[in-house]
């Protein structure tokens, strides 16, 4: 019969011949099969491979970032202007246009309780309106203020209301409430790098994994 072992080795040190499980516990090599041992290697390699990529596009993103902020620096200088740090939107392309890299600042967004207000007017006009409400209006709003499962909401849902031009005073009031409900947490900046296909477009290259 199988039995699993636990040995009292030291924290973080797993002996020669030995496995730790998912449970933390220590089994012998001879113990698993080896099927499971072969996903294991699969999966350390693939592992250990992507945490490579990963450290050297963090690496790229520092020294990129660092490198567009002294370039930017360098051209304002010609004005005897001086400026600091990776502030505000940049978008240098090449000599010949074929490469264009583009530095921004994302803003992370929250609503505070004002939001609750919105909806509360908006449900009062969807439900005067009733029958005259377009249906495409309702599912809108209702998609906007549906929550994930992180419990979290699409606050690009949420702003994209205020696109609506409507003549009611309580839709106007809500519109207002939202814009006054936007709390800025704080700012991630970011590259992109795009470079121009045949038809003169530029095209993102895309450093996501799943998107290559």
């Amino acid at each position: 019969m199988n039995t699993q072992t636990t040995l009292n080795a030291e924290p973080g040190i797993i002996p020669l011949g030995y496995r730790k499980d998912a449970k933390g516990r220590l089994v012998p090599e001879a113990q698993i099969p080896a099927i499971d041992q072969e996903r294991d290697q699969l999966v350390r390699e693939i592992v250990h491979s992507a945490m490579q990529i990963q450290h050297f596009l963090n690496e790229f993103k520092i020294k990129a970032m660092a490198d567009i902020a002294a370039f930017v620096e360098l051209s304002a200088e010609q004005y005897g202007v001086k400026l600091g740090g990776n502030k505000g939107n940049v978008q240098l392309i090449s000599f010949d246009g074929l490469y264009k890299v583009l530095r921004a600042v994302a803003e992370n967004i929250t609503f505070d309780e004002r939001l609750q207000a919105a909806k509360t007017l908006i449900d009062e006009c969807l439900i005067e309106w009733s029958e005259n409400a377009p249906s495409e209006l309702r599912a809108i709003v209702q998609d906007a203020f549906d929550v994930d499962k992180q419990g979290k909401i699409s606050t690009g849902k949420i702003l994209t209301l205020r696109r609506y031009k409507i003549d009611d005073d309580r839709w106007q009031r809500a519109m207002k409430a939202i814009s006054d409900a936007i709390q800025v947490t704080g700012t991630k900046p970011y590259i992109r790098v795009y470079k121009r296909d045949a038809a003169g477009e530029y095209r993102l290259l895309n450093l996501d994994v799943a998107a290559v």
